[in-house]
């Protein structure tokens, strides 16, 4: 089967784009068509083997709901009875746009078209060559989204292309998808509405208007019990590579992160990595792929997807994602992320720091200075707390001042040669402090492992501005001014740490 491109600002052998696709729909055939969320598959609602037609193209099981397009608000008693007043109200507000709800469904709507249920999807989409393809072709239209079924959604006619091309008769090309996530799904079937698909528009919007609203407990689960609403059994939204969501605090996340790609690059695997804007220069990996500003969720709706796709064309072997707020809309863009990895999700606050380095230019100077002022603390947790350098050239001797420093104050002096830094030396556990904003600059541009995640200036860090001085060549009281420096850090540093202990044991 040839798919035809119909461009909607184009005539093809004198007819209009729209009205050619409308003569498919009549004739019960498939047309791709945009919308506002994503580009959908639409065939004849009414029509059993229409619906039949776009389970086959797609691949999708035919126990997974289809939702009924309408072009006008007073279509929706076509396809739906009984229908309660709140669904009115919430039509007022909301359509035309990113809202479906689920209702008691029409006679005339065959079970093909609501997989088998009593209950019907409604929508009336914001786009409005979508609309004109309902009203001309006479008929409710019932689309899922149009991409094989499983992969991510379709925010452009090329995506569906890529899918579709032989299955389907048409495509009709309007350009990109503008909140690119597919839409809320409301039941109005129970006793409390219940978001049963979150979107663009939250839980907070609906409750607005028509008051209290549940959400079902398995829009961040796993569950893949009988559903109700089109979308929520079968794993969908994949891209071609394994995907794996890393939750917890963001140098956490960047350090868990950065630390598998380079032991899958070391295997000779290609990763990617989808990071919010503000964090990706923290990241390694071969492929990096800001989705978005962390302030604006719109933007990382829209981009998700495309993004999704994006590496099915980077050959890559592995993705990590950023994890996202799952309030508002960041609810809907986790209930994708996670249903793209199939729920594999690692929490990276529980991967906790055991490692301890700190890094000087010689690692003979403030770096054993520091280590050997932290074990001398009283800590919460037993961690591995060591001393090295940027460059070593030979295993050089504690400097003989630091050593008369510690001795002067108590503090017990080891056999001590300086060793370098090497990427043998960080893991998922680690934490790299440096006492100069150039010597980290340094270890990040040297070290595969090391990242703005895992590597941070020691008196930044504890939000200390100044940095600590550097006594190299100075008298012993410069050295001891030195040690009183960093030892006010550290109990800076150990009450941070405490804290994030603390936090830890609560979970």
């Amino acid at each position: 089967m040839e798919t035809l491109i119909l461009k909607v600002d184009e005539s093809i052998d004198g007819q209009d784009a729209i009205e050619k696709a409308a003569k498919i729909i009549r004739d019960g055939g498939l047309v791709a068509f945009p919308t506002e969320t994503v580009y959908g598959l639409g065939g004849d609602a009414t029509n059993a083997r229409s619906a039949r037609r776009i389970y086959k193209a797609k691949g999708r099981p035919s126990d997974n709901p289809l939702i009924v397009h309408i072009a006008r608000v007073e279509q929706l008693a076509e396809a739906a009875e009984d229908i309660p007043d709140v669904a009115y109200e919430l039509a007022k507000t909301f359509w035309p746009g990113p809202l479906t709800m689920i209702l008691k469904k029409q006679r005339s709507i065959p079970r093909n078209t609501t997989g088998g249920l009593d209950t019907v999807a409604v929508r009336l989409p914001d786009n409005e060559v979508a609309r004109e393809l309902i009203l001309q072709s006479g008929r409710l239209i019932a689309a899922p989204s149009a991409n094989v079924s499983g992969r991510p959604s379709p925010t452009n006619a090329k995506h569906v292309y890529n899918d579709l091309a032989g299955k389907i008769d048409a495509i009709i090309d309007d350009g990109d998808s503008v909140v690119g996530l597919e839409s809320t799904i409301l039941d109005l079937t129970s006793d409390i509405p219940m978001i049963l698909r979150p979107g663009v528009i939250t839980r907070a919007d609906l409750e607005q208007v028509i008051g209290r609203v549940g959400v079902d407990s398995a829009i961040i689960s796993d569950d893949e019990s009988n559903p109700k609403a089109p979308g929520m059994k079968y794993r969908h939204y994949a891209p071609k590579a394994s995907l794996v969501v890393v939750e917890g605090d963001a140098y956490r996340v960047a350090n868990y992160i950065n630390s598998q790609v380079c032991d899958l690059r070391s295997e000779g695997h290609k990763t990617g990595v989808i990071v919010a804007e503000e964090n990706a220069p923290m990241y390694k990996a071969d492929i990096v792929k800001s989705v978005g500003s962390l302030e604006h969720e719109e933007e990382i709706a829209h981009n998700l997807y495309s993004i999704l796709r994006e590496f099915d064309n980077e050959d890559i072997d592995r993705i990590y994602s950023e994890s996202f707020n799952d309030d508002g809309i960041g609810q809907a863009i986790m209930n994708r992320l996670l249903k793209a990895a199939g729920h594999r999700k690692v929490n990276a606050n529980q991967e906790s720091i055991t490692r301890i380095i700190f890094v000087g230019k010689n690692g003979a100077s403030r770096s054993p200075m520091a280590a050997a002022i932290l074990k001398s603390m009283e800590l919460n947790k037993d961690y591995e707390i060591l001393s090295r350098g940027i460059l070593v050239q030979f295993p050089e001797p504690l400097n003989p001042k630091i050593e008369a420093v510690l001795t002067g104050n108590g503090i017990e002096v080891e056999d001590f040669h300086a060793k370098e830094l090497s990427d043998e030396d960080i893991n998922s556990t680690t934490i790299l402090f440096t006492m100069e904003e150039s010597h980290k600059k340094r270890i990040i541009d040297k070290l595969a492992k090391a990242n703005e995640g895992n590597t941070f200036v020691l008196s930044t860090y504890v939000g200390n501005e100044l940095e600590i001085p550097n006594p190299y060549g100075g008298s012993l009281q410069l050295y001891g001014l030195c040690f009183e420096s960093i030892k006010k850090t550290l109990e800076d540093l150990v009450n941070i740490l405490d804290q994030s202990r603390s936090k830890e044991e609560l979970k």
